[in-house]
């Protein structure tokens, strides 16, 4: 599971406020604020590893609350060289990832409870993301696209200035993966976030084994991105 940080995952993305701003392509969705008052960085500072396509987000566990150990990976991906940091939604566990960077790297809040954002938000975080759902399935907890859908729905509702990244859950078929990303780009999601790596079970050693692993969010992502593109 382990290859940078705590999580090998890659992303399609498409920067949609970035767009909107006039950085970018240009689309046809709906403005949406460019500036969230609470985040410590601004919207365009966040997206534009995105719109370059050199993003590294580390992911430190949406169920991690362990003060210590978001210090340490958020410190880690800070000196490495990391576009951002992505943490559990709590203020002790946002405080210590800004400390750790001194509020040099965007902090990006996971939950799957709308709600549970607000707190990361008053604490600074710059990004909010609907997903990492590997530390549910181990109990048997899995998100269709309609929970997926309703969950950005709700918290985009109530953080509509911020930019939002969501998980295509790896459950699903690759089809409806797709599916699933195409309504979040018309909702306006800024990023959208594969993932696999846990369930996957390589078969051989070394680095050989890492590209198995990699394989399911590999295939998603590159699914995404060309539905994307057209």
């Amino acid at each position: 599971e382990t290859i940078v940080g705590y999580r090998f995952t890659t992303m399609a993305v498409r920067c949609q406020r970035a767009n909107q701003a006039g950085w970018g392509v240009k689309t046809n969705a709906k403005k949406r604020p460019t500036r969230c008052q609470a985040a410590v960085h601004d919207a365009r500072h966040v997206l534009e590893p995105f719109l370059r396509r050199n993003a590294v987000k580390i992911i430190v566990g949406l169920r991690n609350y362990d003060v210590q150990v978001t210090h340490d990976v958020a410190l880690a991906a800070w000196r490495g060289g990391a576009s951002m940091v992505d943490v559990a939604c709590d203020e002790d566990v946002v405080a210590a990832a800004r400390e750790a960077t001194k509020d040099q790297l965007p902090i990006c809040a996971s939950a799957v409870d709308p709600h549970a954002f607000d707190v990361a938000v008053k604490a600074g975080a710059s990004m909010l993301e609907v997903g990492n759902y590997d530390g549910f399935y181990p109990d048997g907890i899995v998100f269709s696209a309609e929970d997926v859908l309703q969950i950005t729905r709700d918290t985009m509702k109530r953080h509509p200035n911020m930019p939002m990244s969501v998980t295509v859950p790896h459950t699903l078929p690759l089809d409806e993966q797709v599916a699933l990303a195409l309504k979040l780009e018309q909702m306006g999601v800024d990023v959208i976030q594969t993932e696999g790596g846990v369930i996957a079970e390589p078969f051989a050693p070394g680095l050989i084994g890492l590209v198995q692993k990699a394989a399911p969010s590999i295939a998603a992502t590159h699914a995404i991105a060309r539905a994307l593109e057209k």
